[in-house]
């Protein structure tokens, strides 16, 4: 077994592996995070000096933007998961987020302005507002700034594994701040039990199996906040209203394998997260989810019943209601 940690997409990255040897191990874990370490400064949401950053200086003045082929593809994924989650996922909300404070390691407790909030709400930015021309991207609509938090530590998963698979690596777990994927099983036999972690507490709620090619992901209210006057606002901004309530604690989503699981992973959360319980199982077909989990604002636990039979719960809820498809 080779282990190895690093700090990537402004989260911890955790990389176990097993291999015929150390050196095979040590490898292959670093030219993964060497890629992830690229990416991350290739679509840093507000790095002066990223594409992304460009992309969006052209964006906000009318000019065409040639997107790299990485880009490209984040876009034409984007826009289709947008049309997917009927709006409830937009990475076309960068505004949005900066207008939150949440474009910055550190923030301050405030909230933003009510009448530029109206405007950008106003604008209604949306990734349906891009247009290709010969390869180029363009839009003219200032409001559009593209951010993809929401969908990147998905994306880079799925080209992760694939790259670990390419250098002959068949036994992994992969965890980008939460967002897990797993390759096969351990050399023993057994499968890899992974952890999600309990919004209100520094310890894990529950622990469940992963199969070979599932990947999990996890939208919390617990990273990216900050309270004021008693309310807690998180960096999950509902792109109907520019909302950063946080009006459910956490939601997990258990992605069927595929070569875009941990894309999807990391996208279904969000629409789930907005919509909250009542509506999830709507938005997890249109995923194919293999299974969610929702912490509503009381800390009441709802979940899927092919998933609660995965469950080994560390801190069971005071509440918890077996609900929807899957």
């Amino acid at each position: 077994m080779y282990r190895q940690e690093s700090y990537v997409f402004g989260t911890r990255v955790e990389l176990t592996l097993y291999a015929a040897d150390q050196a095979a191990a040590a490898h292959a874990a670093a030219a993964v995070l060497a890629e992830l370490d690229r990416l991350h400064r290739q679509l840093h949401a507000w790095a002066p000096d990223s594409e992304v950053a460009a992309a969006n200086r052209a964006l906000a003045s009318g000019q065409p933007f040639r997107p790299s082929p990485e880009l490209a593809e984040l876009l034409y994924q984007g826009q289709r998961l947008e049309v997917q989650s009927d709006g409830l996922f937009s990475p076309a909300i960068g505004a949005l987020v900066a207008a939150w404070g949440f474009h910055a390691d550190s923030y301050a407790a405030r909230l933003p302005p009510a009448d530029g909030l109206a405007a950008l709400l106003a604008a209604r930015p949306r990734l349906a507002d891009i247009r290709w021309q010969g390869g180029q991207i363009l839009a003219h609509k200032p409001a559009l700034q593209l951010d993809f938090g929401g969908m990147a530590k998905g994306w880079a998963l799925d080209r992760a594994r694939r790259q670990l698979l390419k250098a002959g690596i068949s036994s992994a777990l992969l965890n980008i701040g939460g967002n897990i994927m797993v390759l096969g099983r351990k050399p023993d036999g057994s499968p890899w039990r992974v952890g999600i972690r309990h919004p209100r507490r520094a310890a894990a709620m529950l622990s469940l199996t992963l199969n070979d090619g599932e990947a999990l992901g996890t939208s919390g209210d617990y990273q990216r906040y900050f309270e004021l006057d008693g309310r807690r606002y998180c960096h999950l901004i509902d792109p109907r209203d520019g909302n950063a309530d946080c009006r459910v604690q956490s939601v997990s989503v258990l992605a069927r394998p595929g070569s875009d699981a941990g894309l999807v992973s990391d996208v279904a959360s969000k629409p789930l997260y907005f919509a909250g319980p009542q509506q999830a199982a709507n938005l997890a077909r249109r995923f194919a989810l293999a299974g969610w989990l929702l912490v509503d604002a009381q800390g009441a636990v709802w979940v899927t019943p092919a998933l609660r039979q995965r469950l080994q719960w560390q801190q069971p809820p005071d509440s918890l209601y077996v609900t929807g498809a899957p």
